[in-house]
């Protein structure tokens, strides 16, 4: 649990003694932005594709039923986030996703594993997948001003931008680049601790500029910012990550790293810990990002 600590403790204590002395001075109601973005994979564990629909078609016919009672404050349903392997692509499964985005409970973007890839193969098989997002199945969005598809992306295997020591799960340090090239408006893979994809950046939301000759370039950037032109290549949202007291238990000091699983379920005593991360844009202090996977 607590490998590779070194590479984002310091600045986790640093920010968390920041936001204990800032957090009191905040004006005014604090607004929430929270979203869950799931690593949907309905083939995980070698599933047969009868088990992968019947994993689907629950989504189906259960998640509207379940959220048609809760609105958000601009009175829209909660929407999950299915993030979708391209590697795994199948036409009816990718329907039965886009009939619950298309009825108002979700959205899909874009989620990819990959190993010991070259940055050819990876804009092709990115614009591939985009293009059969958007044409075959009315997903993703698109820019306003140029009408080009854009998408979020989580990389599997937490290992953006070539990011592992050893070099797994990708194989692409230019990563960062053909993201934007190919339409990605945001990266929402972090956090990873206690994975050494983690960056030493943490509980932010920044720009990363590329370094096409290095990996883990989104390793540190320039916050977003509401006051100033921002700048960089790639938007990265981080989820809440920190370290927190666990009476009775051993460890009695564990790591919050934004995941909901059934090891990991949600509670009360988890929100605070979200709020505490305090993950917001700069200079938009009583906003509050809060980004689960």
């Amino acid at each position: 649990m607590y490998k590779n600590l070194d590479i984002w403790l310091l600045p986790y204590i640093k920010q968390s003694l920041a936001n204990l002395s800032g957090r009191s001075s905040i004006p005014g109601p604090r607004h929430i932005v929270f979203t869950i973005v799931d690593h949907f994979e309905p083939f995980w564990s070698k599933a047969t594709y009868d088990h992968a629909l019947s994993r689907v078609d629950w989504w189906a016919e259960n998640y509207p039923t379940l959220m048609s009672g809760y609105l958000d404050s601009d009175g829209t349903h909660p929407r999950h986030s299915f993030f979708y392997p391209a590697e795994q692509y199948d036409k009816q499964v990718i329907d039965m996703i886009a009939s619950i985005c298309k009825s108002g409970y979700g959205e899909m973007e874009v989620h990819l594993h990959h190993d010991n890839d070259n940055e050819d193969n990876l804009r092709k098989e990115l614009l591939k997948f985009k293009q059969v997002l958007s044409e075959d199945h009315g997903m993703l969005s698109r820019d306003k001003g140029t009408g080009e598809i854009c998408y979020g992306f989580i990389h599997g295997n937490w290992a953006l931008d070539n990011s592992r020591k050893d070099g797994r799960w990708c194989g692409v340090n230019n990563e960062i680049s053909i993201l934007k090239e190919t339409g990605c408006y945001a990266d929402f893979t972090l956090p990873s601790a206690p994975h050494d994809t983690q960056t030493s950046t943490v509980n932010s939301i920044y720009y990363a500029t590329d370094d096409p000759s290095k990996p883990k370039s989104h390793d540190c950037g320039t916050r977003v910012s509401v006051n100033k032109r921002n700048s960089g290549d790639l938007m990265i949202i981080q989820g809440p990550l920190g370290l927190y007291h666990a009476p009775g238990r051993f460890p009695w000091v564990k790591i919050e790293n934004s995941d909901l699983s059934a090891e990991n379920p949600p509670s009360a005593k988890r929100l605070q810990r979200f709020l505490r991360a305090n993950v917001q844009l700069e200079g938009l202090s009583n906003w509050c990002f809060i980004k689960l996977h």
